[in-house]
């Protein structure tokens, strides 16, 4: 049996997603050695619409490029975790700014309610970087890429000299997606 593992980055225009959907595949298909398709939308505005950016990763040929069964959910705004959790699959994860999301939907999937965004700006400075925080969750909860392969991605898909920083925010990412392991 193949594997497939389809991922959703939902939040506002701003917060860097299409870029963490980017690392995310990129990490799959040129690190990992992985099949891996991202794909991107977005609202009429760049800063403040909606946005969501969606990686396939497979060990087999991807079919059709469009998440349909979503195995995880990063939401970190409240209107996206309301709009995307229902089409996550039963026993899949959605992983939620705790201080965004507010209002937790009901499901057969696991909650992770993480203050993302707060762990950005105490631990590395700045907010901008809660994306890359969340990939670190994201690989402390989930083995589908390995985290090597997320840092290579990460220090060739950021902009330049930013790279240390980043590699930072994803270790405080990583670090506390790993204490929500051991309830997963």
């Amino acid at each position: 049996m193949s594997f497939r593992y389809e991922i959703r980055f939902s939040g506002e225009g701003g917060q860097g997603l299409v870029l963490a959907g980017k690392i995310f595949a990129e990490a799959a298909a040129i690190y990992d050695g992985l099949n891996a398709t991202q794909s991107q939308s977005y609202g009429p505005e760049a800063r403040g619409g909606s946005s969501r950016s969606e990686v396939i990763v497979s060990d087999d040929e991807i079919d059709y490029p469009k998440a349909v069964s979503i195995d995880l959910l990063l939401a970190l705004t409240q209107e996206a975790c309301d709009r995307y959790y229902a089409d996550v699959k039963e026993g899949g994860v959605v992983i939620v700014d705790a201080a965004a999301v507010q209002t937790i939907p009901e499901g057969n999937f696991k909650i992770f309610q993480v203050p993302i965004i707060e762990l950005a700006r105490q631990k590395v400075g700045k907010p901008l970087f809660a994306n890359i925080v969340a990939l670190g969750i994201i690989a402390g909860i989930v083995d589908v890429v390995t985290e090597d392969a997320l840092k290579s991605a990460i220090e060739a898909r950021v902009p330049k000299g930013t790279e240390e920083i980043n590699l930072q925010a994803f270790q405080v990412g990583l670090q506390e997606g790993k204490k929500y392991l051991t309830s997963f």
